[in-house]
């Protein structure tokens, strides 16, 4: 059977549309054909504006309207030339499988080969290692989850020649030993002509998962680890705080700028907007996060107070946000790690040492303080972004809490809580649609989350003496034992996700964006410097490796340089002379010093930036075919030498 037919009996089979009106799908941008042209719809946030308008605006999801543009095959093949992601996703190399499913060129990792069976226990705990083994086989769970459609469509297997949307067929072809082979890009073009099936947003952006080891964008002084960044709602710009009190505004709607030394502390290649001078506090800014409007940005540093600066005034004034005494010897005194504005921006949330706070910016005072955990409270977030009435709160019990805000100040008891993870938790973060949470654990397990399936305090409060991890083991110093458990029998979690190393600091953790993947992914950083990327069916996609990242002077979006040019390079990254500017690409400090922290993903680009213990910011990106040196000419060419050398049965012509 043709590799673009349908089989009715595929549980993902959508049959073609058989008038000729043009499908249209509130979520998705349908593509109709006539006999020699191919028509893409995008819905337009204003189809009365003109184009001219559109491209100075920043991508908004979608609410309305069509634009319509017609191609011709050479339209075609000019725009594939000019935009590889698309290429990439309808090509796919010959590839054989034989225990890993069929995965897609941009998930294939080009790291250390972990092929070899050194696991120590069904689990997957690896002794050589100290954590878990990265899972290259889908959960049922986790598919099934992907098939219930609450994180994105699922796209018909007619534009899905060599990727994974297909799951049932996938799973088919598990241990499938034959090479399997894509589509020529003259087939592809063919295949498009002859179909009236749309082909949606989800369809074409869903598999651009960031597969570069990235490029430093900005370095600090030694004594300024990168301690978090993410972007703001609209990804127009990008801001970071850093262990010297500082934190780093940058316009990433900006075309790349030449190296720049802003200060002795700080170089970078991106526009800075805006640098902050911080109040010290103790140790290191913990926590940022900027208010809806994205006209104001608070930070905690692990002391009672939290403070407020506005994003673009050029001033460095800031608003202390006193959530308690600032005498250290007061019986009001705390340090608080973790810190969020409401939804509305009217107020201020803040985690700390097992309590949990909210603050009014209007009355400008403290209006609830109650006692949330047993353990520090390290991180704390909304879980529903537009209502903003769920309150999640992670700590070091082990627990995440669910708080109703609307009567947080009439009872100081939760929800429900979710049980699961052995050890404390470093982060928590949400989907945004009031239901699903993840959170990063120390017991080296990541844990999606469903809210529905809380537990009851009372049904905590019989089990919380319970102890199912390592009692005195510190997460900062050393490897993580072989646990004792995997998690607690009352664990209420949906899915599980290993491989990455939760040891050192508070590792970060987050979904990916909903615009572009429908959240379909979860990305984190970890102890080993690396990026674990993992899909919603419990697969590692990939795994991008800090220490790899090119020097500040490449530009993020060429093609990688060869590997003979980038290896003795990149396996180190560059350290500072004594005036502490970077100095030669061949004068390393040790690698083991790299811990990504945080890493954050573009809301409508395939985009990564990650912070790093090392004082670095990198950019990764999805470089299709870039990523391999290969050009369209060099992919036609290919495809022109398969059909000649090997034509026969699964290879459109």
């Amino acid at each position: 059977m043709d590799i673009w037919d349908d089989d009715p009996n595929d549980e993902d089979y959508v049959p073609s549309s058989t008038n000729d009106e043009d499908e249209e799908d509130g979520s998705g941008i349908p593509i109709t054909q006539s006999p020699r042209r191919v028509t893409v719809r995008e819905e337009d946030e204003d189809e009365d504006e003109d184009d001219d308008d559109d491209d100075d605006e920043t991508p908004q999801p979608r609410t309305g309207g069509s634009a319509t543009t017609t191609l011709t095959s050479l339209d075609f093949l000019r725009l594939l030339s000019t935009e590889p992601t698309l290429l990439s996703f309808f090509t796919d190399a010959t590839r054989t499988s034989t225990t890993a499913r069929r995965t897609p060129l941009s998930y294939m990792d080009d790291g250390d080969d972990d092929s070899r069976d050194d696991i120590d226990d069904p689990a997957g705990w690896s002794k050589e290692k100290g954590g878990f083994k990265d899972s290259k086989v889908p959960n049922p769970k986790g598919t099934a989850l992907l098939k219930s459609g609450e994180f994105g469509r699922m796209g018909p297997s007619k534009y899905d020649p060599g990727l994974t949307t297909n799951l049932k067929r996938d799973e088919d072809n598990l241990h499938n030993t034959r090479p399997i082979v894509g589509p020529s890009l003259h087939g592809m073009w063919r295949a498009l002509q002859a179909t009236t099936r749309p082909v949606y947003r989800d369809d074409l952006t869903r598999h651009l998962v960031p597969n570069s080891h990235g490029t430093v964008v900005a370095r600090y002084d030694l004594d300024a680890n990168a301690y978090s960044g993410q972007f703001s709602a609209d990804s127009s710009f990008y801001y970071t705080c850093c262990q010297d009190f500082r934190l780093h505004i940058y316009d990433t709607t900006a075309p790349p700028q030449p190296r720049q030394v802003i200060d002795r502390s700080h170089e970078t290649t991106m526009k800075v907007l805006k640098t902050v001078d911080g109040v010290p506090g103790s140790w290191t800014i913990t926590d940022s996060h900027l208010s809806p409007d994205n006209e104001k940005l608070i930070y905690s540093s692990i002391t009672s107070t939290v403070y407020m600066t506005k994003t673009f005034d050029p001033t460095n004034e800031q608003i202390p946000i006193q959530f308690g005494s600032n005498n250290r010897w007061a019986g009001d005194y705390f340090g608080i790690y973790s810190c969020r504005f409401s939804t509305d921006g009217r107020e201020i949330v803040a985690g700390g040492n097992g309590q949990l706070l909210v603050y009014d910016l209007g009355a400008m005072k403290r209006s609830i303080k109650i006692s949330a955990h047993s353990e520090d409270v390290n991180s704390c977030c909304w879980a529903d972004e537009n209502s903003g009435n769920v309150l999640v709160s992670a700590s070091d019990d082990t627990t995440l809490k669910v708080w109703d805000r609307r009567s947080l100040g009439a009872t100081h008891k939760p929800s429900g809580v979710l049980i699961g993870h052995t050890e404390g938790i470093t982060h928590v973060s949400p989907r945004g649609d009031g239901r699903y949470v993840i959170s990063n654990g120390k017991d080296q397990i990541l844990r999606l989350w469903d809210l529905r399936k809380m537990s009851t305090p009372r049904q905590w409060e019989q089990i919380q003496e319970d102890k199912h991890g390592h009692p005195g083991w510190d997460y900062r110093r050393g490897r993580y034992p072989k646990p004792r458990q995997l998690s607690r029998p009352e664990d209420t979690s949906v899915m599980n996700y290993r491989g990455h190393q939760v040891l050192r600091t508070l590792i970060r953790c987050h979904f990916s964006p909903q615009f572009t993947t429908g959240s379909s992914y979860i990305v984190s950083g970890s102890a080993d410097g690396k990026i674990h990327i993992w899909s919603l069916d419990g697969r590692v996609v990939q795994v991008l490796d800090r220490s790899k990242s090119l020097p500040i002077s490449f530009d993020p979006s060429a093609a990688d340089p060869a590997p003979e040019l980038s290896t003795s390079r990149n396996s180190r990254l560059p350290s500072r002379n004594s005036r502490g500017y970077i100095g030669s690409y061949y004068d390393y400090e040790s690698p083991s010093s790299i811990v990504v922290r945080d890493v954050a993903w573009h809301g409508y680009e395939p985009v990564l930036m990650s912070c790093a213990w090392g004082s670095t910011i990198a950019r990764h990106e999805w470089k299709g075919l870039g990523k391999n040196a290969m050009t369209l000419q060099d992919v036609v060419e290919r495809d022109k030498a398969n059909i000649e050398s090997k034509p026969g049965p699964g290879r459109v012509l």
